[in-house]
């Protein structure tokens, strides 16, 4: 197991057959959606103007999004001031509606996907080693970031019925998964696979994961689809059997500080997935020589400090992780494909995306939401947004 980069694969592979006509991007649309007008609005309903698919553009009749707590935090602006009115939404699935006169490799009628990214430079060093989460001139969000590309509109996301989005940046579902269970996939998934996959994780070796939420849960999953032992770390016992249901090999409560030390030298990785204030030393002295923790939660308020001898004393790297690229992405969706796994999900309507968002906050998800598109009604004749 050799820390390294992954070699991206292509994005997808041609199609014989496309429906490509002219006449297919010739208009404008307007999308059903919910979102916010201000910071303490709520979720609202709202009609949104998509554009005409460009030539490289894809049009995506949406069927799910999945509700991420970033979208609480940005609806609510709570990540600072945010452009008003804001459809949230980066875990879209839905089927392929109209193309552009240059899209050769996606077909209308096929299911594909939308992540977190929309855009990058695609000139920078990191974009062009497939790595357009990381791109050095900034990115360009599913929801919320001026479009350079399209006159500096504010993006809107997947809390609507339809996106369109250019080819580059569009996942490809693979045929036979849940639609609803793989839409959080393309942001809890990808988080998680990431630095396991950039550590090379493999049968045989130890993996923790610090926290059973939407993304502790999949990192449980995709650590052991490749083959990894498994030991999750939770501060609620409550949690043990739901754990082992997920197919954790082991369950630590990180409160007890005999259990902590049994797990001393254990791990070869760990997950920390915590968007809390924590102590991460003590998750340090279950790491192995030359060991890695990756830090996936992002704590609003300042961690305690690192014990730096923790980390000199055995070689082990603190690191962080930040989603993946399209091309790691369509890995991901592959390698989740093979090994049958998706999220754990609780489908909701448009109606009830307010009572979702509260009980996000609270903790009362197991483990994922994800809207149904089709609840969002007809939209308005003139567009809000």
């Amino acid at each position: 197991m050799t820390p390294g980069r992954p070699v991206p694969p292509p994005l997808a592979k041609p199609l014989p057959d496309l429906n490509n006509s002219t006449d297919a991007a010739t208009a404008a649309t307007l999308a059903a959606a919910y979102g916010a007008t201000s910071s303490d609005s709520g979720l609202v309903p709202l009609t949104v103007s998509r554009r005409a698919p460009k030539e490289d553009d894809v049009e995506i009749a949406i069927e799910f999004c999945g509700l991420c707590h970033s979208d609480v935090h940005a609806t609510r602006g709570e990540w600072g001031a945010q452009n008003y009115p804001l459809v949230p939404g980066h875990e879209i699935v839905g089927r392929v509606s109209r193309v552009g006169s240059a899209v050769d490799d996606f077909a209308v009628g096929e299911r594909v996907g939308v992540g977190c990214l929309v855009d990058s430079c695609r000139e920078c060093d990191s974009c062009l080693d497939g790595l357009e989460q990381y791109c050095e001139n900034g990115t360009t969000g599913t929801y919320g970031a001026k479009d350079a590309r399209n006159g500096d509109s504010i993006t809107q996301g997947g809390y609507s019925s339809s996106i369109v989005v250019d080819r580059n940046y569009v996942l490809r579902i693979p045929e036979g998964m849940d639609p609803a269970a793989a839409a959080p996939l393309l942001c809890a998934g990808i988080t998680t696979y990431s630095p396991l996959n950039h550590f090379e994780v493999e049968e045989g070796d130890a993996v923790g994961v610090v926290g059973l939420g939407g993304l502790g849960h999949m990192a449980v999953k995709i650590a052991k689809a490749m083959g990894a032992e498994v030991t999750v770390f939770t501060t609620s016992d409550a949690k043990f059997a739901a754990a082992r249901e997920l197919g954790a090999d082991h369950v630590i409560l990180s409160t007890d500080p005999a259990a902590m030390e049994a797990a001393d030298r254990s791990l070869d990785v760990i997950i920390d997935t915590v968007a809390a204030p924590h102590d991460l030393n003590p998750y340090f002295r279950t790491l192995r020589v030359d060991g890695a923790l990756f830090q996936l939660g992002l704590p609003s308020e300042a961690m305690p400090p690192v014990n730096p001898g923790s980390l000199i004393r055995r070689r082990i790297a603190y690191a962080g992780s930040l989603i993946g690229g399209i091309a790691e992405t369509q890995e991901m969706l592959d390698f989740c494909a093979e090994h049958g796994v998706v999220s754990d999900v609780e489908v909701v309507g448009a109606e009830q995306l307010n009572e979702a968002y509260d009980r996000m906050v609270a903790g009362d998800v197991k483990y994922r939401f994800v809207l149904d598109a089709s609840t969002l009604g007809s939209p308005a004749e003139k567009a809000d947004v």
